[in-house]
């Protein structure tokens, strides 16, 4: 309907004979309040400064014209040159039938939808989230990302992009040299190093490699070490991945940190920006000029003892993803990566690359509260509250749901009372539970054998709690878009709890099927019609947020 709307704005700008040009993308919104009508547009203030005329005169123009317009009810200018548009209900119910038949490709760019795709459409996207060292189960925080990143990952498609899901294993460096020693500490039944890992997970593990290589323990260090780096490493990982799984987020690529030095891809990258003249030698070490390109400070690549720093993997890293043809790199990073926002952008540019192509999204750190107060440590994991613990307290469902529905850049406190509870103050069971209404109202009506038929008379839809909810579905493809555009999943968690809101108050208002003897009216199959689009958004929304949109409840 939005683009529908659009283009009677633009055949009202062309008709009005302003002298300007129309609007490749006309700007038009949703009002908050519905007494000013169904859709809105400042149209008439952006073209003032080129047609010359003031914005109230150009809309009165336009206002004339495009109430001319099929399907458009009435128009009205308000304040400086708003312009206030209401919708016939027949065009604007006309949008139920259209939902039920494009059913889950409803809200993307292959279904029949109002919105904005063209900065996504055809885009490979490389998705880099979780990432974290198999030194441990996956932590809280990690969890978020998890979530949130998988949800954006969907959203992402919907808009015509090619995602690709990727986990960066870092399996490289001190921390798996620190694993690899607190391993055989317990194995040997030892103190943990001082600078090694604790909790009751070290044992676990220890105890697997032990088992299946029991002479291990009394080889000499380095060749012990090694066998439980190499079978930790392994082992640990693997519930890693099985976590993610159960947390219904699977990936498409691992890709590992060793390998980038095994190659030589390290060792390449590191030699095309010295030929370039971008790395210079200062004090025994090879640095990035990267403070000249926005950068807070210049970074070394190669230390003094000729080591590659850190930053040496992830020039190679960018590289790596480039020649795999990706058009945009999302790096989705915990709070302590703060600076590596500008280092990577630097990183592309000093490549000669677009910066542009870099994208790195910061989160915050996750805590669960219970009575308002912190919940203890995991016991398995020792120091942190793991999403094994977070999936054992909430479920999948909740968990994924609660992670997502805050915007990532502020700090969340998770209140398991609240998460865990069977009423409406719970957003996902408000949610879900307006979902399973709906598949009941469905099952009811077959039960009455009262039949949808192929078509409706979109007309009788014209309650104003029918035309709120009509508008509320309408919504939808452009919650979608935006939130692909400002990467933000939080956006349609919070659509959903509206729509749900939308709908109940639908419900309280306006008797869907017949009581008793009554026999249905075109009326009742009509708003039938309403239920299915309004379950069938429910469950797409929830569909990209990973959770389940149940029957019954």
């Amino acid at each position: 309907m939005a683009e529908a709307v659009r283009r009677a704005l633009a055949s009202a700008v062309d008709a009005g004979d302003l002298a300007v040009e129309v609007p490749a993308d006309i700007p038009l919104d949703r009002p908050k309040s519905r007494e000013h009508g169904d859709y809105a547009t400042p149209v008439a203030m952006k073209l003032a400064k080129t047609a010359r005329r003031p914005p109230r005169e150009i809309a009165e123009v336009i206002a004339t014209h495009l109430a001319r317009t099929p399907g458009i009810a009435a128009v009205h200018v308000a304040g400086p040159g708003f312009l206030n548009i209401e919708v016939e209900t027949a065009a604007a119910a006309s949008l139920v039938g259209r939902i039920v038949a494009d059913g889950a490709g409803y809200g993307s760019v292959d279904g029949t939808v109002d919105g904005k795709a063209d900065a996504l459409a055809g885009k490979h996207v490389n998705l880099e989230f979780v990432s974290a060292n198999p030194t441990g189960p996956i932590h809280i925080g990690g969890a978020r990302w998890a979530a949130v990143g998988d949800a954006l990952g969907r959203i992402l498609s919907t808009q015509g992009a090619t995602v690709v899901r990727e986990y960066y294993f870092n399996d490289a460096g001190a921390q798996i040299d620190r694993f690899a020693r607190s391993l055989l500490a317990a194995a040997r039944d030892e103190p943990a190093p001082e600078d090694g890992y604790g909790g009751d997970y070290i044992g676990e593990i220890a105890a697997r490699v032990t088992a299946d290589q029991p002479d291990a323990p009394d080889l000499p260090d380095e060749r012990a070490t090694e066998i439980y780096r190499h079978e930790g490493v392994e082992l640990m990982f693997d519930e890693i991945k099985a976590t993610l799984h159960t947390f219904r987020t699977d990936f498409d690529v691992y890709f590992h940190e060793n390998s980038l030095h095994e190659t030589g891809a390290v060792d390449s990258a590191v030699q095309r920006l010295k030929d370039s003249g971008h790395l210079r030698f200062d004090d025994g070490a090879w640095w990035l000029n990267s403070k000249a390109y926005g950068d807070d400070k210049d970074r070394v690549v190669i230390k003094s003892d000729g080591a590659p720093a850190y930053i040496a993997g992830d020039l190679a890293y960018f590289l790596d993803k480039r020649s795999r043809g990706f058009d945009l790199c999302i790096y989705m990073l915990g709070a302590d990566h703060h600076g590596y926002i500008a280092r990577l952008k630097a990183a592309a540019a000093a490549f000669g690359d677009d910066p542009d192509v870099v994208e790195v999204l910061i989160g915050q750190m996750v805590n669960l509260v219970r009575d308002g107060e912190p919940v203890r440590m995991s016991k398995r994991a020792g120091t942190v509250i793991t999403l094994d613990d977070l999936i054992d307290a909430l479920g999948v469902d909740a968990a994924r749901y609660a992670l997502i529905r805050y915007s990532v850049d502020t700090t969340l406190d998770l209140d398991l009372d609240l998460w865990t509870r069977q009423t409406s103050d719970n957003p996902v069971f408000y949610v879900q539970y307006a979902h399973a209404r709906l598949a009941s109202i469905a099952r009811n009506a077959a039960d009455l054998g009262i039949e949808f038929g192929d078509s409706y008379d979109p007309a009788l839809l014209d309650t104003p709690r029918e035309s709120e909810l009509i508008a509320l579905l309408a919504a939808y493809p452009g919650v979608l878009a935006t939130a692909a555009e400002l990467r933000e999943p939080h956006r349609v968690a919070r659509y959903l709890e509206d729509l749900a809101s939308g709908y109940h108050k639908f419900y309280d208002s306006v008797r869907v099927l017949p009581l008793g003897d009554e026999s249905p009216t075109d009326a009742t199959v009509a708003r039938l019609w309403l239920c299915a689009a309004t379950r069938q958004v429910l469950a797409n929304g929830l569909a990209v947020l990973g959770v389940d949109a149940p029957e019954r409840m």
